[in-house]
């Protein structure tokens, strides 16, 4: 079912429901106000009818009986019955009207007036005091008049809901058409959209209505999608171009020592060539490899619980090894009191591989100049903040430092392929962190790292 029938079928359903009540409410209460009417005409009639015969009086009957012709028009099948009553048991014992039920005379008796309907006639009953003794005077009629306008209303108010069902039933569809026409054009607008013209946008209206908020989400996520289809198509290009440098180093120089014969020393330059260009193709291949990694699923990764600071010092040990003149300074004068803020959910081989790479690039491009790291914690987050003193990045170019295989314009002279930043995203992304950079050209980075702690971590 189409989402425009189903607003439509709701809102008629809806205003159905709602005109159904009001119609059952306007009905009830004029079918209680009409037998209200007629039970009071009954009950004065029935009581000029007690003081007119009762009174033993010719003249008072005779008034009473021109009254009624002239002015109080006779009501259909009109009765009017008087009992005299000398003791209050059963109405066989009173000679009283076998046809209507004992519980209508005990209220006479206890409230000394009563109303009944029985089929389609209204009774009304009261007890008369007279010196000669008590009697129950009781009139009945049909009131014609007044079911004639109660079903008069119910098919005045049965028809104005069908009528007012097909009125609302167009009105609801051309409102259902107008309301979901901006999605219509988002959905025809979208279905334009191939990866050959990523760069075309849904328009926004003017509005701050939830349908506007859905197009910005459109675009922001086809910006995303444009970007990654740039990256994508840059990872291949500079991938292959990376790859092809140094396989054709290594053939030229395989050609080289196959082509006549050379000396011992000869041989052993061009292995060592071939030797330091297969050594740079290795760790070409290892990067690739560890950044397809991280696009697959987590499906075999060791999640533990793991302490930062502890982490951290074995990374320290680890960049003491592969590289002794590093001046890395840990800052532990922010730890909190509570040790488990400092612990959180993750792999820690991945989580070293990304702090040592961000590590490496700081001692790299701060010649190994003093580089700080400091650990915050609090109830939500374990925060990292790395600064060293290097030549910084432009910061034009901060937005592509996640891209593989980008280096820094004025990064080029320093070895490496662009594999260090991008891997390390990748692992904080995948731990549910954020790791942002600030830098200034000559001033030195700062990249920022946080992560949940356990009591905020959920899942993995």
């Amino acid at each position: 079912m189409q989402l425009r029938t189903k607003i439509t079928a709701i809102f008629i359903l809806l205003t159905g429901l709602f005109q159904v009540a009001v119609f059952v409410f306007i009905y009830h209460f004029s079918k209680s106000y009409t037998e209200s009417e007629f039970y009071l005409r009954l009950s004065q009639r029935a009581t000029i009818a007690a003081h007119t015969y009762l009174e033993d009086n010719e003249m008072n009957i005779n008034i009473y009986e021109d009254i009624r012709e002239r002015h109080l028009q006779t009501l259909p099948n009109e009765r009017e019955a008087i009992y005299p009553v000398s003791k209050r048991t059963n109405k066989e014992d009173n000679h009283m009207d076998k046809s209507l039920p004992n519980s209508f005379f005990q209220e006479i008796f206890d409230k000394q007036y009563a109303e009944l309907k029985q089929e389609k006639f209204y009774y009304t009953g009261l007890l008369y005091n007279d010196n000669e003794g008590d009697f129950i005077v009781i009139l009945s009629a049909q009131d014609f008049y007044g079911e004639g306008k109660l079903e008069n209303l119910r098919n005045i108010l049965i028809l104005a809901f069908f009528l007012s069902m097909i009125f609302i039933s167009l009105l609801g569809q051309y409102h259902a058409k107008q309301a979901l026409s901006p999605i219509s054009k988002m959905i025809k607008k979208v279905n334009t959209i191939r990866a050959t013209n990523l760069h075309l946008r849904i328009e926004v209206g003017a509005g701050k209505d939830e349908l506007v908020e859905l197009a910005h989400t459109f675009n922001n996520m086809l910006d995303r999608l444009e970007v990654s289809f740039d990256l994508q198509s840059n990872f291949i290009n500079n991938a292959s171009h990376e790859l092809r440098n140094p396989l054709t180093a290594i053939l030229v120089q395989t050609e080289i020592g196959l082509n006549k014969d050379r000396t011992i020393k000869e041989y052993h330059s061009i292995l060592g060539g071939i030797e330091k260009e297969a050594l740079r193709l290795d760790t070409l291949v290892n990067g690739l490899l560890k950044l397809a990694q991280m696009d697959f699923d987590k499906k075999g990764i060791v999640i533990e619980p793991i302490r930062i600071d502890e982490t951290v010092i074995e990374i320290k040990k680890i960049l003491d090894t592969t590289n002794p003149e590093n001046n890395i300074y840990l800052d532990f004068n922010h730890l909190p009191e509570d040790e488990c803020l400092l612990v959180f959910l993750g792999s820690q081989n991945l989580l070293k591989v990304a702090l040592n790479n961000i590590l490496e690039n700081a001692c790299k491009f701060s010649e190994n100049q003093k580089v700080t790291l400091k650990i915050l914690a609090d109830t939500n987050n374990i925060k990292i903040i790395i600064t060293d003193k290097g030549i910084g990045i432009p910061p034009e170019e901060l937005k592509n430092i996640f891209e593989p295989f980008y280096r820094g314009s004025n990064a080029l002279g320093t070895n490496g392929f662009g594999f260090g930043l991008p891997l390390a995203y990748r692992i904080i992304k995948l731990h549910s962190g954020e790791i942002r950079v600030s830098s200034q050209i000559d001033k030195g980075t700062i990249v920022k790292v946080s992560l949940p702690n356990q009591k905020k971590y959920t899942s993995f």
